[in-house]
């Protein structure tokens, strides 16, 4: 029996925007997410928030925290429990450097997210979430 997978996806904040990317691999491809990845074994939140902005920006953060939860069924047949961070932008500018996994990236007001969105974030949307 399959079960579900732990993703992370991080919202990093900088002057009242968050950084998207848009997603080119795998499942959700042509959608926009923020970085994140799955959870590896033994790893705290904070960590993995940390190790995937890192690999896939070259940014770091600050103020990690966990915000929410969603139950993401994929029409792919895929099942995730994403675990969504909130953390602050420290340092550097965003590049893409997993280039096999996000083709651009960018920052966005919440009111003005760019379309499509990946399912996690679809759902965080509808539970009426503010990155405050």
């Amino acid at each position: 029996m399959e079960r579900p997978r732990v993703g992370v996806g991080v919202l990093v904040l900088k002057e009242g925007k968050v950084l998207l990317g848009r997603r080119v691999s795998s499942h959700g491809a042509g959608s926009w997410c923020p970085p994140g990845g799955h959870l590896e074994f033994g790893e705290s939140l904070e960590d993995c928030a940390r190790r995937e902005v890192l690999e896939e920006t070259g940014m770091e953060i600050s103020n990690v925290r966990l915000v929410t939860a969603t139950n993401d069924v994929f029409v792919e047949g895929k099942h995730y429990i994403t675990l969504h961070i909130l953390a602050d932008w420290k340092s550097g500018e965003p590049v893409v450097r997993e280039p096999r996994k996000l083709g651009s990236l960018g920052w966005f007001s919440w009111e003005s997210l760019p379309g499509p969105l990946f399912l996690p974030v679809q759902n965080l949307f509808r539970q009426g979430f503010r990155p405050e």
